[in-house]
């Protein structure tokens, strides 16, 4: 255990607090002021941010960096500049007739210290895009980034230095053992995304102390290919979707359902699509690498596994293992036992399932855990609804892919083991919010009224409320 690491973050927290406890939240002037600043550093520094995520990764596509990571923070700050004076305002509520006068209202305020364990597949935007949320609701913020983007990581602690100070928002630099002290000190709420299994581990330390916690796992994300969608543009949306990043987005499709008659058609336009998007891996800026050797080694494992075990493999390239590049690589054939089908791929391998009739699907849908995502393409909104009714998961993307998650006024975040609570625009200011209610007595209080002694008119008044 790293005691200085985890020292240092505890007294980090104490001066958060006390800081919190002392100057309270910033009004809505010094929000705007943070986001402000915040905004103009991620536009001057975008080009640096690319070039530190792309050292960690051995490379990382720039693009996929300008979309994946910085315009999805850009835009989350503009849209809390926008509307962070509506969320503030207090929210009037109902006051039930047997306890006028009165009048009610909701005040949202900020919770106090945040903790965001961020992982390393989008290490800014997952690290910056809830800090937004969190200060925009008022807190003080202190961010863990993860060890295996270091460069980034780095470059975020000196970037968020020079905004703000210590006590309003903080990095915390380190390995495992630096994330282990971290999710076990007692903040207001801890915010943690990445495996399901780390994230066990996370709800239990933060359990010593109650804290609250919003989890943003994984899962195995299913695509439901419908036969009135046209085949070939369905293949290049999948296709595009799961080499976006080579794979490694918790929302990337996991797996696609097609019409039996159309699995081999679908397989063939999907490779085809890659080959168009990456004519080649090696040395090309636009696909981007496996982020250690680790998870190539992890990656290869499964694709032989499933080989092995007689699934079918078609991959629209070579490997090219100097580089860390996997090709996209589909799986025909792939049992129900098999590692594909049984673990989150986090790469660019997708197994196509055959279904025979949309019953048959939506089971093999609600067979398996409830997903992060899920995706549907089809045309036709009787089909589309039965989907959506019939089937549970964080999110949706109906004919696409992963980009429910972009928007910043729709909530992000998944159920049951891919995860709990959901943050991003006003849901993310909630989420990072205490909603407390007021209630003021007005010129009389009928409750005082009916102190003891309970005689006649106690009588009279509670069994005319009561009875009405």
């Amino acid at each position: 255990m790293d005691f200085e690491g985890g020292t240092r973050a505890a007294a980090l927290l104490s001066r958060q607090r006390a800081s919190f406890e002392r100057d309270g939240a910033p009004d809505l002037a010094g929000r705007r002021r943070q986001l402000d600043r915040l905004l103009a550093t991620v536009l001057a520094e975008r080009e640096a941010i690319a070039a530190a995520i792309s050292s960690d990764y051995g490379h990382r596509a720039p693009a996929e960096t300008l979309f994946g990571e910085i315009l999805v923070v850009v835009n989350a700050i503009r849209h809390a500049r926008r509307n962070l004076a509506r969320w503030m305002k207090p929210e009037r509520r109902r006051v039930g007739l047997n306890f006028q006068p009165a009048s009610a209202r909701i005040l949202y305020q900020p919770l106090g210290v945040i903790g965001i364990l961020s992982p390393w597949n989008y290490p800014f935007q997952l690290a910056i895009a809830p800090l937004v949320d969190a200060l925009t609701a008022g807190n003080r913020v202190m961010l863990k980034p993860s060890e295996l983007t270091p460069a980034t990581g780095a470059l975020m602690r000196r970037l968020l230095s020079s905004l703000f100070d210590e006590t309003i928002v903080a990095v915390v630099e380190g390995g495992p053992d630096i994330a282990a002290a971290f999710s076990a000190l007692p903040f207001d709420h801890l915010l943690f995304t990445g495996s399901t299994a780390v994230g066990k581990q996370v709800m239990r330390a933060a359990a010593e102390h109650l804290t609250p916690v919003t989890l943003e796992l994984g899962g195995k994300s299913p695509v439901l290919l419908a036969r009135d969608f046209p085949l070939v543009r369905a293949a290049r949306s999948i296709a595009q979707g799961k080499c976006f990043n080579a794979g490694q987005t918790c929302i990337a499709p996991d797996y696609v359902l097609a019409p039996r008659d159309q699995v081999a058609a679908l397989a063939d336009a999907m490779l085809i699509a890659a080959r168009d998007f990456y004519p080649t891996l090696a040395g090309n800026p636009d696909y981007s690498a496996i982020i250690s050797e680790r998870h190539y080694g992890r990656l290869i494992h499964l694709i032989g596994a499933a080989r092995d075990g007689g699934a079918r493999v078609l991959q629209a390239a070579e490997p090219v293992p100097e580089e860390r590049k996997l090709p996209l690589t589909i799986i025909l054939d792939a049992k129900p036992e098999m590692a594909v089908m049984s673990e989150e791929i986090f790469g660019p391998m997708l197994p196509i399932i055959a279904y025979d009739d949309l019953e048959q699907a939506i089971a093999r849908i609600n067979a398996t855990a409830r997903p992060l995502a899920l995706y549907c393409y089809t045309h036709d909104r009787n089909l589309a609804t039965r989907v959506l009714n019939r089937t549970l998961s964080g999110g949706v993307t109906i004919n696409g892919t992963m980009m429910h998650c972009a928007q910043p006024d729709l909530p992000f975040g998944g159920i049951g083991p891919s995860g709990q609570g959901a943050y991003h625009g006003q849901d993310g200011f909630k989420r990072f919010s205490h909603a407390r209610g007021v209630l003021k007595i007005g010129f009389i209080s009928g409750f005082e009224w009916l102190a003891p002694p309970y005689g006649a008119l106690f009588q009279r008044v509670s069994r005319w409320l009561i009875g009405r």
